[in-house]
């Protein structure tokens, strides 16, 4: 039985219950029931919502917005999940996959003010606010006199708070921005060579247990191979190096051509959260006909990025 003959079915999504999530899992709702299925939303507040105070690298990571969607996929109260990509911890728990990547939106990040028009614009001390140290080092790259302070909270939040006047600017992932029509807030867009993305930002992904193929088949259709292909390298990047949010690590791929062979760029950066050494970054080009091959140009830029590390004196987790 092909994608296109399977029976309709009657799918929970499992999401979180911020805006952003919601327009996501509502987006994949509404091309579920395309394909002709019954489709409802189960929202759920996270532990990762519910930890506002602290930067998540010290709390426990990205798995904090996933570990209770994953027990209601256990409980059979929802059959998927739907995620942010770059949110998803690069290796899942026994019985859980990804069954679906779908089309990637803009992966840059975004410069958000609302008196400065660019980074460079910035005087000197100025404020800048981000919770990611993927961007606090790339920021500090590129900037090293202003003042990078942390910055939590879902979309909206943050961006009340740059209204309060606690920041001269906020970096934001143009995906989340423009899903939710405040592309109008963002000023500039960084250049994803300057400003590295995170691996897989601006994708989604859906998450499902193992045992559910009906569910996997449904999803098929939803999947575009060239973002898959990209992430896959991404993660694997992240993944090789001991990624978490607990380290500062880009990762951005790019294909030349479609999943029967292509040419992927990836680039990738790791940057001393502590500040004295040098950002490091790779770039490599190779072949990539399908995820394995993905993934092996992954492992092999991380190899490079961790060599580079190591001979700056950095330190890097066993993996």
């Amino acid at each position: 039985m092909t994608a296109h003959t399977l029976p309709p079915l009657t799918l929970t999504i499992a999401t979180r219950e911020s805006r952003l999530a919601l327009w996501q899992a509502k987006h994949v709702q509404t091309l579920l029931q395309q394909h002709g299925h019954q489709v409802s939303l189960l929202g759920m507040t996270t532990q990762g919502d519910q930890i506002q105070d602290r930067a998540l690298s010290q709390v426990g990571g990205k798995g904090l917005f996933v570990k209770e969607l994953e027990v209601a996929l256990t409980q059979n109260r929802a059959d998927l999940a739907v995620h942010s990509l770059k949110d998803v911890p690069m290796t899942l728990p026994d019985g859980f996959c990804l069954a679906c990547v779908m089309e990637r939106a803009d992966p840059r990040d975004a410069f958000v003010s609302n008196r400065y028009l660019r980074l460079e614009d910035l005087p000197p001390g100025a404020v800048v606010g981000t919770s990611s140290l993927r961007r606090v080092v790339m920021l500090r790259s590129l900037r090293p006199d202003v003042t990078i302070t942390p910055l939590r909270g879902n979309l909206d939040t943050r961006l009340r708070k740059l209204d309060q006047g606690q920041f001269d600017a906020i970096v934001l992932a143009a995906a989340g921005l423009n899903r939710l029509g405040l592309g109008s807030r963002v000023r500039s867009m960084f250049d994803p060579d300057l400003m590295l993305p995170a691996a897989g930002q601006g994708a989604l992904g859906i998450e499902v247990c193992m045992d559910r193929p009906d569910v996997m088949q449904a999803l098929a259709p939803l999947v575009h191979w060239d973002t898959w292909l990209a992430v896959e390298a991404e993660r694997a990047v992240s993944a090789a190096m001991g990624g978490s949010c607990s380290m500062p690590l880009a990762a951005f791929a790019t294909l030349s051509e479609g999943r029967t062979g292509g040419l992927m760029t990836l680039n990738a950066a790791w940057g001393d959260p502590d500040g004295p050494l040098p950002l490091v970054r790779v770039h490599q080009q190779g072949q990539v006909a399908d995820r394995a091959s993905a993934k092996t140009l992954g492992q092999g830029v991380a190899d490079a990025l961790r060599a580079g590390v190591l001979a700056q004196g950095g330190t890097l987790p066993l993996v």
